[in-house]
C-alpha cells in the first residue's frame, strides 16, 4: 500500500523562474508524504472587485490626505458584519451614532481600503496547501468575508483543480466539481440551452494557472476613482507574475453589483489587459432603490421577505440609517453613491407622487405626478422641491463646507456632476468586447423599478393636479421617511413612500439588471439570490466558473 500525502503550502514563484516550498522536518517513523502541486508557468489572475460598501475602509494612514476627525489614523471606518451577532452588535453601534458622528466617520476624503479585514478559511483548505498568509497577500482582507469568501475560495479550488487521478484504476479523472458545473441544468441559469463545458476546453483550460485576488476600494469616492485604483492594481499584478518569469499577459475581472461599474471604466482603459468581465448583479442603469434610501432613509421591510428575512432588513437599515437625516449625511456629497442613482438610460418617469382616492368603498390609487422627465441630474440637483432627492438642511449636520462657498450646497452640486460626468463621459454604454453578465428577475426578491410618493385623498374637496402637486411646499419629515406636504398654503397631505414593485434581486430591478442586453457575449437570468448574497448562491458559483472556462478559450 502506498504511503498517505498531505498537501504543503503553495509553492512560492521566485525572480529566476523557479518555485520554492517550506515544509517541516519529521521523524522517519513519520511515513505521509508532503506533496507540493508545480503550478503552471502560464498566469492568469482572477479579480473579484465587490459591490458597494463591500470593501472595508480605515482612516487614512498617509499624512498627505486630510484626517478623519473621529478616528484615528488605521482605525476602522467600515466593516460590514459578518454573521448574526456581528450584525446585531453593528446595528447597535450605528444606531447609537448621531447624523454629524456618521458623517464624519465616512468621509470619503479621510479613508482608505483596510486589507486587514476577516479571512476564515474552511477546515478543508489545509487539504488544498492554503494559508490565511498567502490570501492575506492576495488582498483577501480588503472585501467582506460573508458576502465574497465564498466565491473567492470556490475560485481559488475550483479553477487550479480540474483533473485528479482516480485512486482505484490510476487514470485521469474529471474532478467532481467540473461535472457538476458541465452537468448543471441550463434552466439554473436563466436560459433554454447552452454550450456545455467540454473536456476539450478543460483541457485548454488547466494549462494555465489561476491565483485569485480581490480589490477592494474606497466606495464613497467617484468610481472613476476606483476604476484607477483598480488598474494601478491590475498593473501590480501582471507586473510580479512577469518579473518572476511567468507568462501572464490578461487577467480575468468577476465584478459585483457596484464594482461592475468600477470594472467597465477601468476595462475601457486597458482593455488589452482584460481577457474578459464577469458581471453579476450589476445596476447598469442604477437603481431607484438609492433614490429611496437617500431620501427617506434604508426600507426596513419588503412584501417579498419573511419574518426572519425582514428582521435583517431592520437591523440592516439601523446600519445604513433609517431616517434621511442619518443616510443624507452620508451620501449626499459622495459621488460613488450618487454614481448608483438611475442614471440617463434608465426607463422614465420612475418616480411618481400617487393619490389613494376612497370609491365605493374600495381604495383607488391614482398617479398625478411623473418625473424625472429629461435630464435626471438636474432632477437630483433640485434641493427646493418637497419630492427633492436631498434636502441641504439635513446633509452637513457635521458643518464640513460652512466655510466653502455656498457651502453644502456647493458640494452637493459638486459630486452630483462627477456623477453625471462618470455616466456620461467616462462609462457611457462601454462594456469590454469578452463581457458575460446575469442578474436577477425574481419576483420573490421585489426591488423598486419606481419609487412612488402616496397619500390618501383629504376628500376635501381639494382638486389635486400635476402643477398644484409640484409646487407644493414641504412642511416636515414624519417616520419612516415619509413628508408633510402643504397644497396651494391651505391643503396637508402625508406623503409615504410605497414599497417594492417589481422583481429583481431586491435592491436592483430586473430593467436595470438587463441593461447590458445586446451589449454583451451572453446575458443570463438567474433566479433564487437577494443582491447581497449574489455568490453565495451554487447556481451564481457554477455558472461564474463555467463562463471563465469559455473566457479562457479565447486565449491565443
Amino acid at each position: 500500500m502506498a504511503d498517505p500525502t498531505r498537501p504543503l503550502p503553495h509553492l512560492v514563484p521566485q525572480p529566476d523562474g523557479g518555485w520554492t516550498g517550506r515544509t517541516v522536518l519529521t521523524p522517519t517513523s513519520f511515513t505521509t508524504r508532503g506533496l507540493f502541486t508545480l503550478p503552471s508557468s502560464k498566469v492568469v489572475p482572477v479579480i473579484v472587485v465587490p459591490g458597494i460598501m463591500g470593501s472595508n475602509l480605515r482612516a487614512a494612514t498617509s499624512p498627505a490626505r486630510k484626517a478623519n476627525e473621529v478616528l484615528d489614523p488605521g482605525a476602522p471606518a467600515w466593516r460590514a458584519p459578518n454573521g448574526t451577532i456581528d450584525g446585531i452588535a453593528a446595528a447597535r453601534l450605528w444606531k447609537a451614532r448621531d447624523p454629524a458622528r456618521r458623517q464624519r466617520i465616512l468621509d470619503g476624503n479621510t479613508l482608505e481600503v483596510d486589507k486587514r479585514g476577516e479571512i476564515h478559511l474552511p477546515l478543508e483548505a489545509r487539504h488544498y496547501g492554503m494559508t490565511e498568509a498567502e490570501v492575506r497577500e492576495r488582498w483577501w482582507g480588503e472585501v467582506h468575508w460573508d458576502s465574497y469568501g465564498k466565491l473567492l475560495y470556490g475560485l481559488h479550488v475550483g479553477l487550479n483543480h480540474t483533473f485528479e487521478m482516480d485512486p482505484i484504476d490510476n487514470v485521469r479523472v474529471i474532478c467532481r466539481h467540473w461535472k457538476e458545473v458541465m452537468a448543471c441544468d441550463p434552466a439554473q441559469w436563466g436560459v433554454r440551452s447552452i454550450d456545455n463545458v467540454t473536456e476539450a476546453e478543460l483541457e485548454k483550460h488547466a494549462a494555465y494557472y489561476y491565483p485569485v485576488y480581490a480589490c477592494g476600494y474606497n466606495w464613497l469616492c467617484s468610481c472613476e476613482d476606483s476604476a484607477a485604483w483598480l488598474r494601478a492594481r491590475i498593473e501590480r499584478i501582471i507586473a510580479f507574475w512577469t518579473e518572476h518569469k511567468r507568462e501572464c499577459r490578461q487577467v480575468i475581472l468577476v465584478t459585483h453589483s457596484m464594482g461592475g461599474l468600477v470594472a467597465r471604466a477601468c476595462a475601457k482603459q486597458i482593455p488589452d489587459r482584460v481577457l474578459g468581465v464577469i458581471h453579476g448583479a450589476m445596476p447598469a442603469l442604477g437603481a431607484p432603490a438609492c433614490y429611496r434610501r437617500i431620501a427617506c432613509g434604508a426600507e426596513k421591510w419588503s412584501p417579498s421577505n419573511g419574518g426572519i428575512d425582514n428582521k435583517k432588513a431592520e437591523y440592516i437599515a439601523e446600519i445604513l440609517g433609517d431616517q434621511p437625516d442619518s443616510t443624507m449625511p452620508v451620501m449626499a456629497t459622495s459621488p460613488g453613491v450618487l454614481e448608483l442613482l438611475p442614471n440617463h438610460m434608465y426607463p422614465q418617469p420612475w418616480l411618481h407622487v400617487c393619490l389613494v382616492s376612497r370609491v365605493n368603498n374600495t381604495d383607488v390609487p391614482r398617479d398625478v405626478v411623473h418625473l424625472p422627465v429629461g435630464n435626471p441630474y438636474e432632477f437630483y440637483r433640485d434641493m427646493k422641491s418637497w419630492y427633492r432627492l436631498i434636502d441641504p438642511a439635513l446633509a452637513d449636520p457635521a458643518r464640513n463646507y460652512r466655510d466653502e462657498d455656498h457651502g453644502v450646497i456647493n458640494a452637493i452640486r459638486t459630486a452630483v456632476a462627477k456623477a453625471e460626468h462618470f455616466h456620461r463621459n467616462v462609462l457611457d454604454a462601454y462594456y469590454h468586447p469578452n463581457t458575460y453578465a446575469f442578474y436577477g428577475a425574481d419576483p420573490a426578491h421585489l426591488s423598486f423599478g419606481a419609487v412612488r410618493w402616496v397619500s390618501r385623498d383629504s376628500g376635501s374637496g381639494a382638486v389635486f393636479t400635476d402643477a398644484n402637486l409640484r409646487a407644493a411646499s414641504q412642511a416636515g419629515y414624519g417616520p419612516g421617511g415619509s413628508r408633510r406636504v402643504r397644497v396651494e398654503g391651505r391643503t396637508n397631505l402625508q406623503f409615504v413612500p410605497a414599497w417594492q414593485d417589481v422583481a429583481g434581486d431586491g435592491t436592483v430591478p430586473h430593467q436595470s439588471g438587463a441593461g447590458p442586453s445586446g451589449k454583451v457575449l451572453q446575458l443570463f437570468d438567474v433566479r433564487g439570490f437577494d443582491h447581497q448574497g449574489a455568490f453565495n448562491h451554487e447556481a451564481a458559483l457554477s455558472l461564474t466558473h463555467h463562463l471563465i472556462v469559455k473566457l479562457i478559450q479565447k486565449m491565443p
